[in-house]
């Protein structure tokens, strides 16, 4: 898992490899297997996934409907194929899945596909049934992903989710100017993951402070709310530790009356447009003597105050925060396994690849 967490600022530039087209200010994909009216026809998209996959589509829904303004509906794949869910004439249905043999994944594409529907997949796998089965796609070329818990298929998903976003976008009403600063954006991820990943000491020793806690929140909102999720998941999945992802602003809606000074709050602040909605939300915690820690962006000197340990990210776009918030919550879980001495590459009671309904 460690070997796979430092190998995403290669992995970023794999997916980003031969699809940056600066000169139009848009992305370019080989394997869509749909023409440019095709695509601007599109009128709605449901992303259908499963497990870290899932987070990764709530991230391209916001990235979708902001930058290409399509309406977007991510769904439980498992949940897709049995609600029998309306699909308009023009909705194309998008499957997420690393292993690309993934049960219910594989089962919300064929039933899109029965109903007379478009089906495209992003998936790491070379030649995996999704691959095969869809109409066309998006391979994330992230190498084999060996450690059951997903790190950097996850990164590399959300990386390509941005470049369909920033093409749909083009074709619609997305100007050059904002997607160049998107794809510069992403230009930079590799050596921005590269400067998350040299704290890697203090992240342990952060870590090794909050391993006997026997539950975790983990906070965000907007762009970084489904990386709260995601953090709550490897953690739970790794450590064996309770976690709950939340957005911040849902806490004072009943999850506020678990705080208390055994209960770690991770909290996602980057200073992005939700900031002092966020820094307010913090605040609530942080009077009910809750522990916090904050990833905030670099040169946030504020946040020490509030914070009892602080871990920095390079500054951003608010929408390629996911990516960089990402590698942090996943060596902070990592650390705590293996403090609390779990086998981080084959957690009890998982599957590297879920091949069953």
């Amino acid at each position: 898992m460690l070997k796979e967490i430092y190998e995403q600022p290669q992995t970023i530039l794999n997916a980003l490899r031969g699809r940056l087209d600066f000169e139009g200010a848009t992305a370019k994909f080989g394997g869509l297997n749909m023409t440019a009216a095709e695509l601007r026809n599109i009128d709605r998209i449901v992303i259908a996934a499963s497990g870290t996959s899932w987070h990764a589509a709530l991230v391209g829904e916001y990235l979708i409907e902001e930058l290409a303004q399509l309406p977007v509906e991510v769904e439980f794949a498992h949940e897709f194929c049995y609600r029998n869910a309306p699909l308009e004439k023009n909705t194309v249905l998008l499957v997420l899945s690393q292993s690309g043999e993934t049960a219910d994944t594989l089962a919300a594409l064929r039933e899109a596909k029965r109903r007379g529907h478009r089906a495209l997949a992003i998936v790491n796998v070379v030649g995996s049934t999704i691959a095969r089965e869809s109409d066309g796609g998006i391979y994330m070329h992230a190498g084999p992903e060996i450690g059951v818990a997903s790190t950097k298929a996850f990164v590399s998903t959300i990386a390509i989710l941005t470049l369909l976003a920033v093409h749909l976008g083009r074709l619609r009403n997305l100007s050059a100017k904002r997607a160049l600063d998107v794809l510069h954006g992403l230009e930079a991820l590799p050596k921005q993951i590269e400067k998350i990943l040299s704290q890697n000491d203090a992240l342990k020793k952060i870590a090794k402070k909050y391993a006997k806690a026997d539950d975790f929140f983990f906070l965000g909102r907007g762009y970084t709310f489904p990386i709260a999720l995601e953090g709550a998941l490897k953690l739970k999945e790794i450590s064996y530790i309770h976690a709950e992802g939340y957005s911040a602003a849902e806490m004072k809606h009943g999850p506020i009356a678990l705080i208390d000074k055994n209960t770690p709050t991770v909290f996602l602040v980057p200073q992005d447009a939700m900031y002092e909605k966020t820094l307010a939300n913090l605040a609530m915690i942080r009077a009910r003597q809750g522990p916090i820690i904050a990833l905030a962006t670099e040169g946030d000197k504020g946040i020490k105050k509030v914070a009892d340990d602080v871990i920095y990210l390079p500054p951003t776009l608010d929408l390629l925060n996911p990516i960089l918030a990402s590698v942090p919550l996943q060596l902070f879980a990592y650390h705590i396994a293996v403090a609390r001495d779990c086998d981080v590459d084959k957690p009890r009671n998982l599957a590297k690849s879920v091949t069953v309904e």
